[in-house]
């Protein structure tokens, strides 16, 4: 018997990864869940209720217009200029992530949800993912 060759083995790893988490994590409809896909280039983020399979809302970086993307200002921007903790700014693409996760918390306090589970779809909480996700907690969603 021959061995089936994997395409993509990091895509592979990362659905696998994904499936593991989605057998412990369902969106209800006190608490739906919000599943990030990130691509090259953009980031999108839905809100969905499992019980019904429906999808509440959803929000993506592809119709930000470019004042969207500035950084809200903070009480220590004068001493740092903007940077982060690395001495380096943030990317085009994490400003991007960063409105998203605004954006998804003022849609979810529309639609009158205060409280969301988090499923980062078998990415690292880290970069991007955690940029969106740290964004909509300080926009008020509570996870």
């Amino acid at each position: 018997m021959k061995k089936r060759k994997i395409r993509n083995e990091s895509a592979a790893r990362r659905t696998r990864r994904h499936l593991s988490i989605r057998r412990r994590l369902i969106g209800t409809p006190e608490r739906p869940r919000v599943c990030v896909y990130r691509s090259n280039a953009h980031i999108y983020a839905q809100i969905i209720d499992d019980t019904t399979g429906r999808t509440l809302a959803s929000v993506s970086s592809l119709g930000l217009d470019p004042s969207a993307l500035a950084a809200p200002p903070t009480a220590d921007d004068g001493k740092k200029k903007g940077k982060a903790k690395g001495g380096k700014a943030p990317g085009r693409k994490t400003l991007q992530a960063r409105a998203v996760g605004r954006l998804l918390a003022e849609t979810a306090k529309e639609k009158g949800i205060g409280m969301i589970a988090f499923d980062r779809a078998g990415y690292l909480f880290h970069g991007r993912v955690a940029a969106l996700a740290q964004a909509a907690r300080e926009s008020g969603l509570d996870f």
